[in-house]
Parts: C-alpha cells; sequence; structure tokens
C-alpha cells in the first residue's frame, strides 16, 4: 500500500475520556469530535465514547449530519453559527444543537423556524475575550429577550478561554462568563453552562460549572502551556512504506545537497502532499520532495516505518500545536483501528 497508515486506538481514547472525568469529579463531558475528532475519524471515535461522554462537540453542520447518519445518538453541538436557512432546516431535521453568536444568526435561525415550522434546539455563545464567536457581555440580556420573542428557548450557554494557562486572562474571562450566564439562567433556568476545554478543564473546579468540552486530551495531549503527567495516552501512530532502498548516487538527498555518510539511503513514502512540513522531519536527510522523504541507511522494500516518533516535538519544532499536526498527517492516511 503506497498511503500513509494512521493507527487510531480507540481503547486510549476512552481512557483518556475517563482520566478527564476523574479530573473534573464526574463533571458532564462533551468530547470535542470536530475536524473529524483531529483526525482521528468523528463517526469512529463517537460511536466509542457514547457510553463514557453526555454530548459532543462539532464545528459545522455537515460534521454533526455524519455523527447522526452514523447512529450517534447523544446531543451534537454545532460549534459554528448557521451561515444559511440550510443550516438551520438541516441542524432541526438531524436533531442538532446550533449556536447562536450574534444577532444575525439569532434572526436566522428564528427566521428559518418560523418559515419551516421547525423546532430548533439552540446555545448561546458569550464572547468573554476571544473574539471569536459570541455576544458581548452588554447584549447578552437583549439576546434573551429576543429569543423568547421568536419563540426559541437557549438550552446552554458558553464561551471559550483564549489563553486559559495564563491566570490573568483566564481570570477576566471567568468573571465576565459568570456574570453573562447568570443573565441567561434568568431567562432560562435550565440552560447549560460551559466555559471549559482542556485548558480550563486543568485549570481548576471554578472552570468547570455544569459541563466541560474536552478535546486534544482526549487524544492523548496538552494544550500549549500546560505540562504534567494526567495519564493520557497519544491515540496516533502513523507509518509511511518504504519505497525504494539502495546506493546513493552523487550528493543529493531529495531537494537537497547533503552527502550520506553510510552511502546507502532509503525514500519513505511520505510528503509535504501528505500534510508533513517541506522543511523534513527527524531522522531524514535534506528537504522532502512533494511526496517522497530520503533517510540515510538501508531498510526492506515495502516495510512501514513510524512516520513522527513525537508529535509534541515535531509541532513544537514548527511552531505549531499538536491538533494541526494530527488533523493534517491523517486527513489522507488509511486509517485501522485498534
Amino acid at each position: 500500500m503506497q498511503n500513509l497508515v494512521a493507527v487510531i486506538s480507540l481503547k486510549n481514547i476512552v481512557n483518556n475520556a475517563a482520566r478527564v472525568s476523574e479530573l473534573t469529579r464526574g463533571t458532564p463531558l462533551i468530547a470535542v469530535v470536530k475536524d473529524d475528532a483531529y483526525g482521528h475519524g468523528a463517526e469512529r471515535v463517537a460511536l466509542a465514547l457514547q457510553n463514557s461522554v453526555s454530548a459532543f462537540a462539532v464545528a459545522t453542520v455537515e460534521e454533526g449530519v455524519r455523527l447522526r447518519t452514523a447512529c450517534v445518538d447523544k446531543d451534537v453541538l454545532v460549534l459554528t453559527p448557521p451561515l444559511s436557512e440550510e443550516d438551520a432546516l438541516r441542524s432541526a431535521a438531524y436533531g442538532l444543537t446550533v449556536t447562536v453568536g450574534s444577532f444575525s444568526s439569532l434572526y436566522l435561525t428564528a427566521r428559518a423556524a418560523e418559515k419551516f415550522g421547525l423546532s430548533v434546539r439552540l446555545h448561546l455563545a458569550v464572547n468573554t475575550g476571544m473574539n471569536r464567536y459570541g455576544f458581548r457581555p452588554a447584549l447578552v440580556d437583549r439576546a434573551c429577550r429576543e429569543c423568547l420573542a421568536a419563540g426559541l428557548s437557549a438550552e446552554g450557554v458558553f464561551s471559550h478561554l483564549y489563553a486559559p494557562h495564563d491566570e490573568v486572562s483566564r481570570g477576566e474571562q471567568l468573571a465576565l462568563f459568570r456574570e453573562a450566564s447568570a443573565v441567561v439562567r434568568e431567562y432560562f433556568p435550565e440552560a447549560v453552562r460551559h466555559l471549559a476545554a482542556t485548558g480550563g478543564i486543568l485549570s481548576g473546579g471554578e472552570y468547570f460549572f455544569d459541563a466541560v468540552r474536552a478535546g486534544i486530551s482526549l487524544y492523548g495531549y496538552l494544550p500549549n502551556g500546560f505540562s504534567g503527567d494526567y495519564g493520557l495516552k497519544p491515540a496516533m501512530r502513523v507509518y509511511a512504506p518504504v519505497a525504494q532502498s539502495g546506493r546513493t548516487v552523487g550528493s543529493g538527498a531529495g531537494y537537497a545537497r547533503a552527502r550520506l555518510k553510510s552511502g546507502y539511503f532509503q525514500t519513505v513514502r511520505l510528503g509535504y502532499g501528505d500534510g508533513f512540513f517541506r522543511e523534513g522531519i527527524a531522522g531524514g536527510v535534506g528537504k522532502l520532495c512533494m511526496d517522497a522523504h530520503v533517510r540515510e541507511g538501508r531498510n526492506n522494500f515495502g516495510r512501514r516505518r513510524l512516520a513522527i516518533k513525537d508529535i509534541s516535538a515535531y509541532a513544537a519544532e514548527h511552531g505549531t500545536t499538536e491538533y494541526e499536526i494530527l488533523c493534517n498527517i491523517a486527513r489522507k492516511a488509511v486509517k485501522i483501528y485498534e
């Protein structure tokens, strides 16, 4: 097989969820499976986690529909607000929960609900400082009144910490969220409050509220700025096949001049077309070709080699996160579950 192979441990993902639940003392857990579960395969991951979590969160309506068609029956929150009537219609048809974070998305949802006679489930997003989605705290009261006037009921309210490792900024956001969520509870007393993603979870119990959202921790990693042994285990290993092995000719090594000391090379079938950075991978020589990587030494033709030994180190080396690496390198890989 010429493709990369991603071997994914569903057992590790389930165990990671259990570790998170221990940290949060059983607070209801919303498993974030957006972007194909960070590359791990959203449908398979969600089915494995159904008995361990209270709900799921995805980025788009399409991702939510994929979970429903895979027979995932837990609540599914779509984190991106609806951008069209079709988004609202499909969310209602598949029993998804929409995010409303602006008056534009609120009015669009209300119009779609009235036009098609829909019952729309929604959570209100509050902008406490990330400036991605959400009503400004000063507008939350009006947003609740507009929901009621349109016949909409908010089942939840949430925000997101933009720098959970920074005590000052997360404290400021916590205070804003407490105030805003209290306003929402005045109108919708049963609204589920959730602020903490993995970074918030690791910041302590005052961030837990009624539910927490675990993302990167489910897949075995910590967010930037956090360290420690929490019993999490990486769930993905990526392998690439050896496409050629033999003696060197001249001093090239892919798109580079780099004389190989041993006089032997092996070509591993991976490149930046597979989501890797062109600058190369530890153990390689020179830059990656688009679809091939030259390493020193001999190896058996067709043998699969571990593509990256340490995804965290690789992410840090290239100034990014494990999330980006996992999504990129798993996108074209054949997934095998164990």
